[in-house]
């Protein structure tokens, strides 16, 4: 598996470098941010690899930073994210502000990246909001997890902030609670979505 990428930059485009490596040309996918870090073409370029390996293909994928390949993995946790609609939400802020955006349940902030509509903006903060805190703050990806009534609070906020009413929301994880008893916080505002959904 690759994990870092350093050599010549042969080519580059706003969703791909290609990287040669004593004489092996690598080719990346990046997000525009990534790309808005590159250096000159025949300049050396150092980029952090996440390999994806499908049956049909293996893809890298590259990083200019730790914090932007920490928040693609955590995209890639939410269902219907692939490597490269993950990459499309990374290209639209930069990775400390695209943290705070998803730390904070701003919905209507990730509906303005190009590509992302209203359900995948609000699954990524919902599956993602979290960890996103915790990178925001600086802190690692897997900070604690909140227990017990801190659950409950912060399920009730998750849907709050994703527009449903207080009352709502609380009757709903208390619900969702009570037939998923000590699931963490991710389980319990899936189960709440469902119970509000009807």
């Amino acid at each position: 598996m690759i994990a870092r990428l350093a050599g010549t930059l042969v080519e580059k485009a706003p969703d791909h470098v290609v990287v040669d490596v004593q004489g092996v040309g690598y080719l990346a996918l990046v997000s525009a941010q990534t790309f808005a870090t590159l250096p000159a073409l025949g300049a050396t370029a150092r980029l952090l690899v996440h390999t994806e390996v499908r049956e049909d293909a293996i893809d890298l994928i590259g990083f200019a930073e730790e914090r932007e390949r920490t928040l693609f993995h955590l995209l890639r946790k939410v269902k219907g994210l692939g490597p490269r609609t993950s990459l499309v939400v990374l290209s639209g802020l930069p990775a400390v502000e695209l943290a705070r955006v998803i730390a904070s349940g701003d919905v209507r902030r990730l509906q303005g990246i190009p590509g992302v509509g209203k359900k995948l903006a609000e699954r990524v903060v919902v599956e993602c909001r979290t960890a996103a805190a915790a990178l925001a703050d600086g802190a690692p990806a897997a900070g604690a997890a909140p227990q017990g009534e801190d659950v409950a609070d912060e399920a009730v906020s998750a849907l709050v902030n994703l527009g449903y009413k207080r009352a709502e929301a609380e009757q709903a994880v208390k619900q969702a609670r009570s037939e998923h008893d000590g699931a963490p916080l991710e389980a319990v505002i899936r189960a709440a979505l469902r119970g509000v959904a009807g």
